[in-house]
C-alpha cells in the first residue's frame, strides 16, 4: 500500500453524461419513476449477475426480503446476523433504520449522495419525501457501493472524459451555497451513489476505480492534505489502507483520493465488485446513533471472520483513531468484505480517517465505556478483553501513537 501525490492527468470519469443528451440523468430519473412509480413495491437484488432475492415493501411500510431458491443452494448470506441463508421471508424492524435492512441501507446514498439525489428529484418536480427506499434503490441500480445491484434500474448514458477537479469542486461548493447547479446531472452521475458528508466523485484513474473528495463548506483549504497525511501515518503504523493520492489544485492544498477496495481489477483488466457490509448494517443499527463500543466491534469481528488476526487489526485501528483524534468512528466507518472463493469475511481496509471534534467532543464509538479523555489504560483494557496479550496490546498502541507523533513532527497536523 502506498500513498503518492499525482498530477490530474489521466483522471477520467466513467460517469459523465453523454453529449447526445443535455440532461440524460434527469430524463433517466423521470423514465424510471414513470415506469416503476413512486409507490414501487419491490426490486430484485443481484450479485455478480446472479439473482440473490426479492426485496419488497409491506403494507406496514417496512421492507421484507426473501432469498431465491437457487441462491439458497449455492450462494452465501449477504448479512449473516440478520439475513441467514434460510428459506423464509425476513421482515425488517421499523427502527432504527426506518424499516430497511442494514445491508440494503448501506446501498442507499447518504450525506452528499443523498443531497444530490434529492436535488435531482426536486429538479424534476418530485418531492423527495415521496420517494421511498425501493424507488431509491432502483435509482442506485448497479452503481452502489459494494457488489449488490438492484432492478429495475435507471440507465444513465455515460461517457468517459477528462475531469477538471477544480471546476468540479467549485460546482459542488456552488450547490452547497445556493442549492443550485447548472451541472446537477453531471454531479449526480459522478457522485449520486456515494455516502459521507463531504462532496466527492467516483471516477476511474489508470483503469482503477477511485473516490476523490472535495472540501465541504465547513472545511478549511487543507482538509484534503490533512486526510492524505493521516492516511500515510496509518499506513506507517501497519494499518491496511487502500492506495491514496493527493491531487493538485489551484484553489486549495489538494484533493484527497483513495482507490476503492470494493472494486478489484484482475490481470486481464476486468473489474470485479466485492460484497461488503458495514458494522452498522451487520448489527442493524444506525450510524447516527452513538450506541457502539469497541468491545462490541471486537466481538463482531471475531464472530464474523473467525480469525483473531482480524481482531488485532481492529484494535490497531482503534488505537490510531484515539491518538489521531478521529472521533467520527461511527458504525458505517467500519466495514467487512466477503471473499466468495474462500467463503470468508475480513475487516476492510481503513477509510475516512480524519481528525474531527465529534459530537460534543466524544468518539462515536466508545473506548472502555468512555467517549472522551481516553487514556492508554483504556486501550489496553479493551485489548485484554478482546484476547490480546498485554505486551502485544502495548506494542500496537505504542506504534499507533508514534506514527501520529511522527506525522505531527513533520508538520502533518497541529
Amino acid at each position: 500500500m502506498s500513498g503518492k501525490s499525482e498530477p490530474m492527468l489521466g483522471v477520467t470519469s466513467p460517469a459523465r453524461p453523454a453529449a447526445a443528451s443535455k440532461n440524460p440523468s434527469s430524463h433517466a430519473v423521470r423514465r424510471l419513476l414513470d415506469r416503476t412509480g413512486l409507490a414501487s413495491k419491490s426490486v430484485y437484488v443481484f450479485y455478480a449477475g446472479r439473482s440473490v432475492g426479492t426485496l419488497a415493501a409491506t403494507r406496514d411500510g417496512v421492507l421484507a426480503f426473501e432469498y431465491e431458491d437457487e441462491w439458497l443452494r449455492d450462494g452465501f448470506s449477504i448479512s449473516p446476523l440478520s439475513l441467514p441463508l434460510e428459506k423464509r421471508v425476513f421482515v425488517a424492524d421499523r427502527h432504527p433504520l426506518d424499516g430497511v435492512f442494514g445491508v440494503f441501507d448501506d446501498s442507499l446514498p447518504d450525506g452528499w449522495g443523498r443531497l444530490l439525489v434529492d436535488r435531482l428529484l426536486r429538479s424534476q418536480g418530485i418531492d423527495p419525501y415521496e420517494v421511498g427506499p425501493i424507488a431509491r434503490l432502483s435509482l442506485v441500480g448497479s452503481s452502489g457501493m459494494g457488489a449488490l445491484e438492484y432492478e429495475p434500474a435507471t440507465d444513465v448514458p455515460l461517457a468517459g472524459s477528462a475531469l477538471d477537479l477544480d471546476e468540479l469542486a467549485e460546482e459542488c461548493a456552488r450547490l452547497l451555497r445556493t442549492d443550485f447547479s447548472e451541472d446537477l446531472d453531471a454531479l449526480f452521475a459522478l457522485g449520486g451513489s456515494s455516502g459521507g458528508a463531504r462532496p466527492k466523485i467516483l471516477t476511474r484513474i489508470e483503469g482503477e476505480e477511485w473516490i476523490v473528495k472535495f472540501p465541504a463548506s465547513v472545511d478549511g483549504p487543507a482538509i484534503g492534505l490533512e486526510e492524505y497525511r493521516i492516511a500515510l501515518a496509518a499506513q506507517a503504523c501497519g494499518i491496511a489502507m487502500p492506495e491514496v493520492r493527493l491531487f493538485p489544485s489551484k484553489r486549495c492544498e489538494g484533493y484527497f483520493g483513495v482507490r476503492r477496495f470494493d472494486r478489484v481489477r484482475d490481470a486481464h483488466g476486468r473489474t470485479t465488485k466485492v460484497h461488503m457490509a458495514s458494522a452498522g448494517a451487520l448489527l442493524e443499527t444506525s450510524h447516527r446513533i452513538p450506541n457502539l463500543d469497541y468491545d462490541m466491534l471486537m466481538k463482531l469481528t471475531l464472530k464474523l471472520t473467525d480469525d483473531f488476526s482480524e481482531v488485532e487489526r481492529l484494535y490497531r485501528l482503534m488505537c490510531f483513531n484515539v491518538f489521531v483524534g478521529n472521533r467520527d468512528d461511527h458504525a458505517k466507518n467500519f466495514s467487512y468484505l466477503y471473499d466468495e472463493p474462500r467463503g470468508a469475511w475480513t475487516l476492510s481496509p481503513a477509510y475516512d480517517l480524519t481528525r474531527n471534534d465529534g459530537m460534543n467532543g466524544e468518539h462515536a464509538t466508545t473506548v472502555n465505556g468512555k467517549g472522551r479523555n481516553i487514556e492508554l489504560e483504556d486501550l489496553l483494557a479493551v485489548g485484554a478483553r478482546a484476547g490480546l496479550t498485554p505486551s502485544c496490546a502495548r506494542v500496537i498502541a505504542d506504534e499507533a501513537r508514534d506514527a501520529v507523533v511522527d506525522m505531527e513532527a513533520e508538520g502533518g497536523l497541529s
